[in-house]
């Protein structure tokens, strides 16, 4: 029997390689739902392509430009979408909206019985214990999505959980891992979205360079894999091969190892417990040759360290922390601050922030609306 799956941004980076393995494995995956932002072109061929029975869009502003169908049953904004949801009978769903705007549809998808094959990192980031209670709650399955968590994930098969020493996160360091402050004075848009090993959205190439992506992920590691902060390790591994590891209390270290290709980890969490046969790149050991391994350097990049700082202070300081950043990346992709802004005024906006420690949704979404703001009105004040 076919997988049923929905896909929570399908015109995105992991929501268009999502529809490629569904595409080559079309006795194995049927899409049910698709939702998508802005790129209504692109979505209408999706839709043409792939006959899904549910489609979201963000709001009623694109409906002009959506052609609609008479088999298919369409929602317009947030609460339409979350309220149409129930009526999906998908088995899991592909949460690929980028930012905090994938909070609400993982938590509805969860109450909905869905298995979440999860990219959006933010939302455990803002929420991570809420959503484990809510997985828990629901009997439903957390599958990793982004390629470090799902190789601790893979890699976890070889033991259990309380067998964990340490989490090894690996990081590619970015393409700007062999400069100086001199140099990140200097950085265009153009050289932080040239990204030297992964292909990616705009918001995640920068963070990658920033190296906020991998304060992102260890918040994200702490509440997935449920270790304490201090046994998450980040690793800089510029060739991106070994994709992360855990060492186990023995001492053995289990990692899974790749070429750097997203497919691969999302058809995982498609066909979990299962793999199947795929025609993606091999690695080839001799062609790689060396491995090299190092400590980040937390003073150039000091977003990596406010994510520790962030997570061992609690409470809403997390949410706070992405949002400042989501808000930051916006206005460096337009060019109204400079790249070395995005992190001092992170610094800024986490030492303004009053910590609630009664976390649930609403105080999560109000530390988030908070954070924009007072991000913003610091840029604004910069011009």
């Amino acid at each position: 029997m076919k997988r049923k799956i929905d896909v929570f941004g399908s015109t995105g980076s992991i929501g268009t390689q999502t529809l490629e393995i569904v595409r080559n494995n079309p006795d194995l995956f049927e899409l049910e739902m698709m939702t998508c932002g802005n790129n209504i072109d692109l979505l209408n061929k999706q839709i043409n392509e792939f006959h899904p029975k549910i489609v979201g869009v963000a709001n009623e502003k694109q409906r002009g430009k959506l052609k609609e169908k008479t088999n298919i049953t369409y929602a317009y904004g947030e609460k339409d979408i979350l309220e149409t949801m129930a009526q999906s009978r998908s088995e899991i769903v592909v949460m690929g909206i980028s930012g905090a705007s994938g909070l609400m549809p993982t938590i509805t998808a969860i109450r909905n019985k869905k298995n979440i094959a999860l990219a959006t990192k933010e939302v455990m980031v803002m929420a991570g214990e809420i959503i484990n209670e809510e997985v828990k709650k629901n009997g439903v399955k957390l599958l990793p999505v982004d390629s470090e968590h799902s190789a601790i994930w893979q890699s976890l098969r070889s033991g259990q959980q309380q067998e964990i020493e340490k989490i090894i996160l690996t990081c590619s360091g970015g393409p700007f891992r062999n400069k100086n402050k001199t140099d990140l004075e200097k950085v265009t848009v153009e050289d932080a979205l040239n990204h030297p090993n992964w292909s990616m959205g705009k918001r995640i190439t920068v963070d990658s360079s920033t190296l906020f992506n991998k304060a992102l992920e260890v918040i994200e590691a702490k509440w997935l894999f449920e270790v304490p902060v201090n046994k998450i390790e980040v690793v800089v591994h510029p060739e991106s091969i070994l994709h992360s590891a855990i060492q186990f209390v023995d001492g053995s270290v289990i990692g899974q190892m790749g070429v750097p290709n997203m497919k691969l980890p999302i058809q995982y969490a498609l066909s979990y417990p299962n793999r199947i046969q795929n025609d993606f790149k091999r690695l080839d050991l001799f062609e790689v040759q060396n491995l090299t391994f190092k400590k980040p350097d937390t003073t150039l990049f000091p977003c990596l360290k406010y994510g520790y700082e962030a997570i061992k202070i609690g409470g809403t300081m997390p949410t706070v922390l992405n949002a400042s950043d989501e808000i930051l990346v916006a206005n460096f992709l337009e060019e109204k601050i400079k790249y070395l802004d995005i992190s001092k005024i992170i610094k800024q906006v986490m030492e303004s922030h009053e910590v609630v420690f009664d976390l649930n949704i609403e105080n999560i979404l109000k530390a988030d609306a908070w954070a924009r703001i007072k991000t913003q009105e610091i840029v604004d004040n910069l011009v």
